[in-house]
């Protein structure tokens, strides 16, 4: 057994390395960027992200193909899911002011390489949503003038027909991206006041249809004689939903500028809430005018809206409705640039990216290298790639985000709070740094036994008299006093959080297996009623019971910042629900990802691992660390002990006299 346990320690240890969990300082606010996005920017950030090609494309596509009228209710459908997802960023977003969304939740509370990975996608994400958002806009905007830049391009510029490649160079969306990218370098400042004009441009062309909209509406448009309100019926707009549910995404900007924020356990709640609330009740209405304006089975597609003004004899209006899609797209386009190189710093600050991105210009106070970099990059892919090539890569990087940060918020409210070896309060523990004794290690209380007693601090843990009262108060991550009676022999013996991590862990496999078969147990497995039936209750129950699992433990309770509402019911329906929707992406996006994942696992171990920060935090030598351990004979000794970069601890221990110092039954007393 000895000689296994010693095989396996540098396993272990590897292991150790891979899941080890960022410390915090204990000043949150402190930053080397610059704090001075208010509510009201934050809040037109997240619309702006939200709020783009979407609004004027997507709903025409889902009415027409997908669910008809009764899209209003896959935008329902669809803003609440992404409520479940938005919760979990908010809390994270205000408990920890940080930059760099979803990577920097999953550090704290998952670990290392998986916080890697999720950035390594997000990355990929920003790119080609940025790219894509760039060709869109450059489409839209030759389709006003005739494709004339499309022909003047092919005709004296160059074209090619190479697969998976655009027909002829973008030179227009690859400028609009450098130069987009050469503002937000001149500071945070003026990426806001950008937004903020074509977030109310945005916002003033959505009233003007609305308003001239609902004047040519017609009820019987959603008649039977058109084939009624909801013509697809609930599979329809389930459908439907499923593809509303990417109009969202965007509202992670908010949290990626949490260190930018004044406020931020105020602000980022309230932005990300109102502007979800915002961003949903444009996409109703907007439907609910469109499909009332025209009937359903002819609206065009690609313009929707400048299509159904233009078809009620009033063209004029779809000028308007132009200039508002190409301020939505912009806004789009800038919280892309904006988010992404903030990423791309938080992972480079940590040390598990290229350091030359961590640099901050002195003067305007942004990642300058990495908004221009990665500015540059975006422009590559949008000069060379097709928009349908490059809209296969979305979505998949983006769910598996919204599932780990849900699968975080669990893990972290059911942790409990640890401390730093320097005295500053740390969301999460190191777990390859030297352990401290837990309860069970250093208080020994046994008190009929002979060995000597051992209490991590003389002030905090010499407790013999209370020893009784101690056990009686519930701690964060164990059992409810409600439940112990029942599941004490069961999960008695497990450390604080420890159910709840396997919980998490359980909730997450059953969620996959549950989804799988539901998407392809009558397709592409062909399973008998009997089968399917059978599995869809064992991963079901699975599911349940990791819910009540979780539940039956003490979770932290924090007034002071933003909590999400009935966890874990709410971030482990986001979790079901993210990955319900990743089992549609087709096989392509899987294979794309799988490559993608392994180019990063290549980042990670040539350079990340290498150059962690927090595997150099571990190199650096503890703090001396005084333990009083008590005597049979009543007296005290002071063992001192100072961990060493090896590992090894060098212990000097002071012989207290019983006569001079006071033993642990006059202790008891004073206390």
């Amino acid at each position: 057994m000895a000689t296994c346990t010693r095989g396996c320690a540098p396993a272990v240890r590897f292991c150790q390395r891979l899941n080890r969990l960022k410390t915090l300082d204990g000043d949150m606010m402190a930053t080397s960027l610059k704090r001075c996005l208010s509510t009201l920017d934050l809040t037109l950030m997240g619309v702006g992200g939200m709020v783009g090609s979407g609004l004027y494309v997507l709903t025409g596509t889902v009415a027409k193909d997908k669910a008809g009228p009764a899209v209003i209710i896959s935008f329902l459908f669809a803003g609440f899911a992404s409520l479940l997802a938005a919760f979990c960023y908010a809390e994270f977003g205000a408990r920890i002011p940080k930059t760099g969304s979803a990577y920097m939740f999953t550090y704290v509370s998952v670990g290392e390489v998986w916080a890697f990975l999720i950035g390594w996608n997000v990355i990929l994400e920003n790119m080609i949503g940025g790219a894509a958002v760039a060709r869109a806009w450059s489409g839209y905007l030759d389709s006003i003038f005739n494709h004339a830049i499309q022909n003047f391009t092919e005709t004296h510029i160059m074209q090619w027909n190479v697969p998976f490649l655009a027909h002829y160079p973008d030179l227009l969306a690859a400028g609009i991206l450098v130069i987009a990218s050469v503002f937000i370098s001149f500071g945070v400042q003026v990426s806001s006041y950008l937004n903020h004009i074509f977030s109310t441009v945005s916002m003033g062309v959505i009233v003007f249809i609305l308003v001239f909209g609902f004047m040519l509406a017609e009820p019987a448009n959603w008649s039977q004689e058109q084939g009624g309100f909801a013509p697809y019926g609930l599979s329809g707009i389930l459908a439907g939903s499923a593809t509303c549910f990417y109009a969202f995404v965007g509202f992670d900007v908010i949290a990626s500028s949490s260190e930018e924020a004044k406020n931020p356990q105020k602000a980022i709640p309230v932005a990300t809430a109102i502007s979800l609330g915002l961003a949903a009740t444009a996409y109703v209405l907007v439907s609910t005018v469109l499909t009332l304006m025209v009937p359903w089975r002819t609206l065009d597609p690609n313009s929707a809206l400048a299509d159904a003004f233009f078809r009620r004899g009033y063209s004029w209006a779809g000028v308007v409705v132009a200039v508002g899609s190409i301020c939505a797209m912009n806004t789009v386009l800038l919280c892309n640039l904006f988010s992404l190189p903030r990423i791309v710093y938080a992972m480079a600050e940590d040390g598990l990216f290229f350091s030359i991105f961590a640099r901050v210009n002195p003067l305007t106070k942004v990642p300058v290298n990495a908004i221009l970099v990665f500015g540059i990059l975006m422009a590559i892919l949008a000069l060379i790639f097709d928009l349908e090539a490059l809209v296969q890569f979305l979505s998949i990087g983006t769910l598996l985000a919204y599932t780990f940060v849900a699968a975080s918020v669990i893990v972290l409210r059911f942790q409990p709070e640890k401390t730093s070896s320097k005295g500053t309060a740390s969301t999460s523990p190191n777990p390859n740094a030297e352990p401290s004794p837990g309860p069970s290690e250093s208080q020994t209380i046994t008190e009929d036994s002979e060995e000597p007693k051992q209490y991590e601090s003389f002030s905090d843990k010499l407790q013999l008299v209370e020893r009784q009262k101690t056990r009686e108060r519930r701690g964060v991550g164990q059992l409810k006093a409600y439940w112990e009676p029942y599941l004490d022999k069961l999960l008695g013996d497990c450390e604080p959080g420890e159910v709840v991590a396997f919980g998490v862990m359980t909730l997450i496999v059953s969620s996959v297996s549950l989804c799988a078969v539901l998407e392809f147990g009558n397709t592409q497995l062909q399973l008998p009623l009997w089968s399917f039936t059978m599995l869809l209750v064992i991963f079901s129950l699975a599911y349940i019971i990791s819910l009540v699992l979780i539940w039956v433990h003490e979770p932290q309770k924090n007034t002071t910042t933003f909590q999400v509402p009935l966890v874990p019911l709410t971030p482990g329906a986001s979790i079901l629900i993210n990955v319900f929707l990743m089992m549609k992406l087709s096989l392509l996006t899987w294979i794309r990802f799988t490559v993608w994942i392994a180019i990063g696992l290549l980042v990670y171990f040539g350079y990340g691992i290498w150059h962690s920060k927090e595997a150099m935090r571990e190199l650096e030598p503890k703090d001396m660390a005084a333990r009083y351990v008590v005597l049979p004979s009543g007296s005290l000794v002071e063992t001192v002990q100072s961990v060493q970069p090896d590992g090894q601890m060098e212990t000097s221990a002071h012989h207290i006299s019983s006569s001079t110092t006071p033993t642990a039954e006059d202790c008891g007393g004073k206390r």
